[in-house]
């Protein structure tokens, strides 16, 4: 029953993110502020992105119970005060509120599943389920935040929020125990210094990641890798001689929790940028509809959850239990290769299968890292391990979506410039440098009128900027698979894993 509430409240999270996306433009629009536009995101990945590794080591110092709870509180209310936004102003800063909600969450609940059990096939089964959760989710995430905006108005996209996390609050008050595994004599001391850094260098990351595609690489973008990279130093060298650090740095010194931390950041990458950048390949490449588009990432998301439950009986039986990390990545490397030679005549069911390979890949690969490095980590650091292994997921996912957004940016607009070149029709470089336009068909007709009555073959040009499109993204994906790749072959790092069985959780606080 506990983890019922934990399941409800954590679907809502991710839920949230997929739905607001939806509702956006009709937001901008009543309450103006386009400038804050991509900020209504930001500031909710900037806050959450931060509290995922504080949260999860406070977790293991004073047991999780208190900040599931204070997660969706936090949640709820940032979700109500969205609703009442008046400005967009008002609107990103409540965004921000919800963002520490939700990083408290991820960075407790999926601990709380090692907590409550120890069983490795019953703790995989209720991995499945929060995994299901986040897929299911991601898959009627666009179509509901469309429904709720067109028909009840966008503030109800927040409002929704609200029944549900209160009795997500009844089963995780009424239920979850309160289990602590580390014990500590004397008066705890927090390390708010290593707390600081942290949100320095994971802050400074994220502002550097979103104006990265945008802005290129200028004195802004260095200066903010800069000081992320200056603050991680830091960070590491401040939590070495820390005797209460809020990042253990002896989990790193570990070779095994080492290479699943780097296969996270790794799989981050390839999963964020396939899951970013096949929609657009499908809409303003191949000129599918916004709902065939989606038909065809359907699979990959279903069957994350399917590849999930897939693994679920599996790896247990196994005796080198790695065998599925190996297995996951080969199929998510596929997938993103799949979608590299992919074109518009490909057959829709080729496409659809190449979808599936990837979902298949991921839902092989992400619980088992999560599972093993509890597993590795040991009870002390259960939480912490947990926790890092999401912000590194967040973290590579960041990187995956700049570097291929930035590649994809440069090599689109080089492909349109040149097109517009060759037909001495450079003055209208602004109105085809947004990909957006091969999806957006009124603005498509707008931009059509005025090439024909300036003389010019507007469907040609738009022709060659799909084709600038296409061949951008294939090279985008091409790193993707690239990395998919790498993933594999560092998986042979991860020392053989074999699945333990039931340990009996011990209970340090009431």
């Amino acid at each position: 029953m506990a983890m019922l509430g934990v399941s409800f409240v954590t679907m809502l999270v991710a839920l949230d993110q997929t739905v607001v996306g939806t509702a956006l433009p009709t937001i901008v629009a009543e309450l103006k502020g386009f400038d804050l536009y991509a900020w209504v995101a930001t500031s909710y990945l900037l806050t959450s992105v931060i509290t995922v590794p504080i949260f999860g080591r406070l977790g293991d110092y004073y047991g999780r119970k208190p900040f599931v709870i204070a997660s969706i509180i936090v949640f709820t209310v940032a979700s109500v005060l969205c609703g009442l936004a008046n400005s967009m102003m008002f609107l990103v800063l409540a965004r921000g509120l919800q963002g520490i909600g939700g990083g408290m969450l991820v960075g407790t609940a999926f601990a709380c599943i090692a907590d409550l059990f120890p069983d490795n096939v019953v703790r995989l089964r209720w991995q499945v389920m929060m995994s299901s959760a986040f897929g299911i989710a991601n898959a009627v995430g666009p179509s509901l935040g469309g429904l709720l905006t067109q028909y009840t108005g966008w503030r109800s996209v927040f409002y929704v929020n609200l029944p549900v996390g209160i009795v997500s609050l009844f089963f995780v008050w009424r239920f979850l125990p309160h289990l602590r595994h580390v014990a500590h004599e004397g008066k705890m001391r927090l390390d708010w210094p290593g707390a600081a850094l942290i949100a320095v260098a994971l802050g400074a990351l994220q502002l550097f990641v979103e104006m990265l595609p945008k802005y290129g690489v200028g004195a802004e973008t260095a200066a903010l890798l800069a000081m992320s990279i200056a603050a991680g130093f830091a960070l590491w060298k401040w939590e070495m001689r820390c005797d209460y650090a809020i990042l253990p740095v002896d989990m790193f010194r570990n070779p095994a929790l080492a290479a699943l931390f780097r296969l996270a950041i790794l799989g981050g990458f390839t999963m964020f940028s396939l899951l970013f950048y096949a929609p657009l390949l499908f809409q303003g490449g191949f000129g599918m509809s916004p709902k065939d588009a989606g038909m065809m990432i359907t699979p990959l998301v279903v069957f994350i959850t399917i590849g999930s439950i897939v693994n679920g009986r599996i790896v247990t039986r196994l005796k080198n239990a790695n065998l599925m990390l190996y297995l996951g990545f080969a199929l998510l490397g596929v997938s993103c290769l799949g979608v590299v030679v992919a074109t518009h005549n490909m057959p829709r069911a080729l496409l659809l299968v190449i979808m599936l390979l990837g979902g298949l890949g991921l839902g092989f690969v992400m619980p088992n890292l999560t599972v093993f490095a509890q597993q590795t980590a040991g009870r002390a650091h259960l939480g912490i391990a947990t926790a890092l292994l999401q912000s590194l997921r967040m973290i590579g996912g960041m990187i995956g979506t700049a570097l291929t957004g930035t590649l994809v940016s440069h090599l689109y607009a080089s492909g349109v410039n040149l097109a517009l070149e060759k037909d001495h029709a450079l003055r209208w470089a602004s109105d085809l440098s947004d990909p957006q336009i091969l999806i957006n068909r009124e603005g498509q007709q707008t931009l059509l009128s005025q090439l024909a009555a300036a003389g010019h073959n507007g469907a040609m040009l738009l022709e060659a900027a799909r084709e600038a499109l296409v061949a951008a993204i294939h090279i985008g994906l091409a790193l993707a698979a690239l990395v998919a790749l790498v993933s594999l072959w560092q998986s042979r790092r991860v020392p053989p894993v074999r699945l333990k069985g039931p340990q009996e959780p011990v209970i340090l606080a009431e």
